[in-house]
């Protein structure tokens, strides 16, 4: 098949959909590659970058839509390119098929086939397509630098010889994928960084990332479908708004990107936090192009208040850092291809049994299919509700179950232990039985030792008592010289299994303590 990469013609726009690295993976799939002229070069890849690449530069686009079998796009398209698709073409870009409606009936009336890389499902084996996550990635970074652009201060503590520098405090609201990349940035730059989401079970990924989470003391799950957060009820709302307006007094900057599909955003920085807000401080709100979560929040724009504070309203966070963003995209698309390619012959099968090709499919054969039906396998599984409190008498009637259980059983098996022991001391010699009764003591003691250890020091602890080994070790060697054949087999296995025992031993714990140093 022949894929083309059109030029974005939408303004301000620098990302490409295919670029040379993304081009030579398409080739190895059976594919030919084109690209329009000029169509890389605000994302910095040359028309000579791609010849080099062995992709074909076509001077129009009107020439690359007459050439192409599959189009590429990132923008959602115009009006005027889907009127000159093909019954026989494919056109995958964004398309945001809920909000351009009219758009997806006339693009299934050429009938040709639409894939929207914003529909493909959040489900595990759809993640190498996941595009709207790779923007989002790029966009919570971005947006913390456009922010310690603005702030005019150190994010990280410093102490100098004039003085010492109070390390910035960032609030990101919303721990989603832009959310989490924007924490990851701002904790690396040494800021202070709490943040907050509706969804109780991202607590500890924000924890682990060195995060403060901001609890409310209010019960309310709000995990929605597909991993986005569900709309609040009022009272949950009041009790943000409250938080938030605790918050507004100390922190110096806002990261908000709390924004659910097919809806507006939902309004959750106030007029009046912005006023309780430090001058110099930053707001980066990157739910603008939905009417934003900052109340002030102008599309596009960067404006400051009257209190000094800077508001932040960019739409096109992922542009601004165009190669890096046109490198994950094309990679998203390339992915797409090669499901699309089962046989990597540059045969396309468009199975519309496929999850997740049905999925992004929003048009095919003449007709709308969108929306799709819900994958077979759901997206994020809900966590199963939790068992009711137990009343302190009832875990202690548990407790007190569960020992008598345990003494039971261990009273059972002493009893069968000391039975076994009597039956070999009726026919064993006193010499014997002295070392026996001091071996199963051994054990005895061991076991209990052992079995009192939590579970995740168990390779540890067992990596280094395995030195014990040599305890074995000395005693096989004085019995090597016996003149039995049997007692010289055995002492020679013993040495053998303790000496593996203490090598494998202290390997596992030279290993586990490399985990832990610093590179």
């Amino acid at each position: 098949m022949k894929i083309g990469a059109l030029k974005e013609t939408f303004s301000g726009e620098n990302r490409v959909s295919m670029t040379p690295a993304s081009a030579l993976q398409l080739q190895k799939l059976g594919h030919e590659c084109f690209v329009e002229a000029g169509a890389g070069n605000a994302a910095r890849f040359s028309d000579q970058d791609y010849e080099k690449a062995g992709v074909t530069v076509v001077k129009s686009a009107a020439d690359l839509m007459k050439t192409a079998d599959f189009i590429t796009k990132v923008r959602p398209p115009e009006d005027a390119e889907v009127k000159k698709l093909r019954k026989d073409q494919t056109l995958i870009s964004f398309f945001y098929p809920a909000a351009n409606e009219d758009l997806m009936k006339s693009a299934a009336t050429t009938g040709s086939t639409v894939i929207a890389m914003d529909m493909v499902p959040r489900i595990s084996r759809a993640q190498k397509m996941d595009a709207l996550s790779s923007m989002a990635n790029i966009a919570g970074y971005r947006a913390v630098i456009e922010a310690g652009n603005n702030f005019g201060r150190f994010f990280t503590g410093q102490v100098t010889a004039a003085g010492k520098v109070p390390p910035a405090k960032v609030l990101v609201i919303g721990a989603g994928v832009a959310g989490l990349a924007a924490i990851g940035a701002a904790q690396s730059l040494g800021a202070i960084v709490r943040a907050f989401d509706v969804r109780p079970e991202v607590a500890e990924q924000i924890e682990s990332m060195g995060a403060e989470f901001l609890f409310l003391d209010f019960e309310e799950d709000a995990s929605g479908e597909g991993g986005y957060a569900a709309p609040s009820s009022p009272e949950f709302r009041e009790k943000q708004l409250e938080c938030f307006r605790g918050q507004a007094p100390d922190v110096d900057i806002v990261i908000t990107t709390a924004l659910i599909p097919n809806r507006d955003a939902p309004k959750l920085w106030l007029k009046d936090m912005v006023e309780a807000m430090k001058p110099g401080s930053v707001v980066v709100d990157l739910a603008a192009e939905r009417g934003g979560n900052c109340d002030l929040t102008e599309p596009d724009q960067k404006i400051e208040t009257a209190n000094g504070v800077t508001i932040i309203g960019y739409t096109d966070f992922p542009s601004r850092m165009a190669a890096q963003a046109s490198e994950l995209y094309a990679t998203n698309i390339r992915h797409m291809m090669a499901d699309l390619t089962p046989e990597k012959d540059g045969v396309v099968v468009h199975d519309m049994e496929d999850d997740v090709i049905r999925g992004a499919t929003i048009a095919h054969a003449g007709e709308v299919t969108f929306p799709p039906p819900p994958p077979k396998i759901q997206a994020i599984a809900k966590a199963p509700p939790k068992a009711p409190e137990k009343t302190p008498e009832e875990k202690r009637a548990e407790e007190e179950a569960a020992a008598k259980k345990a003494l039971d059983r261990t009273a059972w098996l002493l009893a069968v232990g000391g039975a076994l022991c009597l039956l070999v001391g009726l026919a064993a010699p006193a010499s014997f039985m002295q070392h026996f009764i001091v071996f199963v003591l051994a054990v005895f003691v061991g076991f209990y030792v052992i079995w009192g250890v939590a579970h995740a020091l168990h390779t540890p602890l067992m990596a280094i008592t395995n030195a014990i080994s040599s305890i074995i070790i000395v005693g096989a060697l004085l019995q090597i010289g016996s003149s039995t054949t049997v007692v010289v087999v055995l002492a020679a296995a013993s040495i053998l299994m303790a000496s593996v025992n203490i090598f494998g031993g202290f390997l596992v714990t030279r290993r586990m303590l490399a985990m832990f140093e610093r590179s």
